[in-house]
């Protein structure tokens, strides 16, 4: 029951703290912090055990890793690469090397003031691209070079999680010993690189075709459990490990139904990680040494924001957006935390340097959104800056189009498309299915396209066309309608079963809608109709006719066809003006001089 007490304080902490963060206009990930300091042990003592909270908070970093692993297609680096790697190793050498300068002069070893710095160097992603979302700014030029130094930062983290621990040894060991550190990591890397293609893709294989979506989420959550206890076992980082499995799966085809399965976790775990951070947080540090604290936050701010300001307009990044990418990553992040510790545990940094640190970062992110809203009302009272130039969309072009549903019918419009060049994203929730076109070497990702988390993962708010290929009806229905609810400016094409699925469709305001069989229906009328003896151009004529017509009917009969009395005199009326428009046109009127029986006709008129 205690365990279930501790819950309940979590919970309630984080919501009160996180709904007045956001009343006031700050970002959720300070009202983490807020409550974190609430409910700990400096203020109410709510909570005693902060290293318990912690370990389990700890595995919310593990899945962020795994996710930002999944979302690292080469596709997507090769399309961000000026700003990732021009702009994010920038920013990480300049202010990585002042402040391991910095930290040499507090007297730290030289390899320790290296890791020290580049921690520090580090801002947080969760906390930059949360605050940025909420203001809507993901898609500006400063949001976009953000997004691009944070990933180059996500990135550079890896080999720091490793190097730590090697760090550590190499004090107690010699040349030699280190080499063989270096080796066992290679090793494992290796063996884990093995059996993600050996083993894991296959498990997925086997899990989808249950099509239980409770073990595909256990065994997602299963596989960076395995890969963190590998990691943990060989003695290497279990956040190094997690994002290897993640960017082993990035160009799996279930890459978007693990992440949409496992972001709830991840979101919800992190919540927790920035709770503990808060608890954490040594106040007593703070009350005996305030102006020091203030001092070090300040500096870490400015330097920051001074190192980003100089990189950003070296790329050429206009002043208004510099200012605001400045301020957005001018604090200390989640992966600082992360190093500190594992420093700490492993011996290289005495416990009040690791408090002072953490104590340090925690303030910075609190002070963050201030410091962002400040550069907004600078880069306001600037007035209009020239734009500059835009950087390479986020994402790549294959987003522009999302296809749910790659069966029989909507693998035809995928051959089109990939002929024609057009990239695109295409959705397949059978596994089979999916199998099948596979063997063919049609690209295509299974999941869920009714599942709003995985449409978020498929970034579907930047694509302008999202195709409906989807047989089951209801399966059908419920897409379009999550789409239209949560997207409302995508364009919507839909593939309808029947007359009464394009009613529903209608219903739900879908722009395009295409009758399965309609086309095929009416192209074989034409033939038949040339083999019975009439023109081609007679018949064409025919079915045009008719389709112009049921497409008039359609649309007048959708006010009422829930009334079914109503649509069955409305269908039989318009089965009556069809034929009166045949007979009205001189063309139909009478039988192709070649039809069989015409010369029976002939005789009895």
């Amino acid at each position: 029951m205690d365990h279930l007490s501790n819950v309940a304080i979590y919970l309630t902490a984080a919501v009160l703290s996180v709904a007045l963060m956001k009343r006031l206009g700050f970002a959720a990930v300070l009202g983490y912090l807020v409550a974190g300091v609430v409910i700990g042990p400096w203020v109410t003592g709510l909570i005693g055990e902060v290293e318990r909270a912690r370990e389990l908070a700890e595995f919310g970093v593990v899945l962020l890793l795994f996710v930002i692993g999944l979302e690292l297609q080469p596709s997507r680096l090769w399309a961000l690469r000026r700003p990732i790697f021009g702009m994010g190793t920038a920013q990480l050498l300049a202010t990585g090397t002042v402040l391991a300068l910095a930290a040499l002069a507090f007297g730290l070893p030289p390899a320790l003031a290296a890791v020290t710095g580049l921690g520090l160097a580090m801002s947080s992603t969760a906390f930059v691209l949360q605050l940025l979302a909420e203001k809507g700014e993901l898609g500006s030029t400063h949001g976009r070079a953000s997004f691009a130094v944070l990933l180059f930062q996500d990135l550079a983290v890896i080999p720091l999680l490793a190097v730590v621990p090697l760090l550590a040894s190499s004090q107690a060991m010699d040349g030699q010993s280190a080499a063989l550190g270096v080796l066992k990591v290679v090793v494992v890397c290796g063996l884990l690189i093995a059996l993600s293609r050996v083993v894991v893709r296959r498990l997925f294989d086997a899990v989808a075709r249950t099509e239980v979506p409770e073990i595909f989420t256990a065994t997602a959550l299963l596989v960076v459990i395995a890969t963190t206890l590998l990691m943990q076992a060989a003695g290497l980082s279990a956040t190094l490990g997690a994002f290897l499995a993640g960017v082993l799966l990035a160009d799996s085809e279930y890459r978007h139904e693990i992440e949409a399965r496992v972001a709830p976790f991840s979101g919800l775990l992190l919540g927790l990680f920035f709770i503990s951070v808060g608890m954490s947080a040594n106040l007593g540090l703070l009350a005996r040494e305030p102006f020091a604290v203030a001092g070090l936050v300040a500096g870490l701010m400015a330097l920051k924001f001074g190192a980003m300001l100089a990189v950003a307009k070296a790329f050429k990044v206009g002043t208004k957006a510099a200012l605001k990418l400045g301020a957005a990553l001018c604090q200390g992040g989640e992966f600082a935390f992360i190093l500190f510790g594992l420093a700490r545990t492993q011996g290289l940094l005495a416990e009040d340097a690791a408090d002072l640190l953490t104590l340090v970062v925690s303030a910075s992110m609190a002070l963050t959104p201030l410091a962002y809203a400040g550069a907004g009302k600078l880069a306001r009272r600037l007035g209009a800056a020239k734009p500059a130039p835009a950087f390479d969309a986020l994402g790549d072009a294959e987003h522009q189009v999302i296809l749910a549903g790659f069966d029989r019918f909507g693998q035809i419009i995928g051959r089109i498309l990939r002929a024609m060049r057009i990239p695109f994203t295409a959705l397949e929730s059978n596994p089979e299915q999916l199998a099948l076109h596979r063997r063919y070497g049609h690209k295509a990702y299974f999941g869920d396209a009714s599942n709003l988390d995985l449409l978020l993962s498929a970034h579907v708010d930047k694509a302008k066309l999202f195709i409906v290929a989807i047989e089951d009806v209801e399966t059908s229905l419920r897409v379009c309608e999550l789409v239209r609810r949560h997207f409302p400016d995508i364009r919507i094409f839909a593939r309808a079963r029947d007359r009464q699925h394009a009613y529903r469709l209608m219903d739900l305001g879908v722009d395009f809608i295409e009758r399965e069989l309609y086309h095929s229906s009416l192209h074989m009328t034409e033939q038949i109709l040339v083999a019975l003896g009439y023109r081609p151009a007679r018949a064409k004529r025919a079915v045009l006719t008719f389709r112009g017509h049921d497409e008039k009917t359609l649309k007048k009969s959708h006010a009422f066809y829930k009334d079914e009395a109503k649509l069955i005199q409305t269908v039989k009326e318009a089965a009556d003006e069809l034929q009166t428009l045949f007979e009205a046109d001189s063309g139909f009127a009478n039988l192709p001089e070649s039809a069989p029986g015409v010369e029976a006709e002939q005789a009895a008129s």
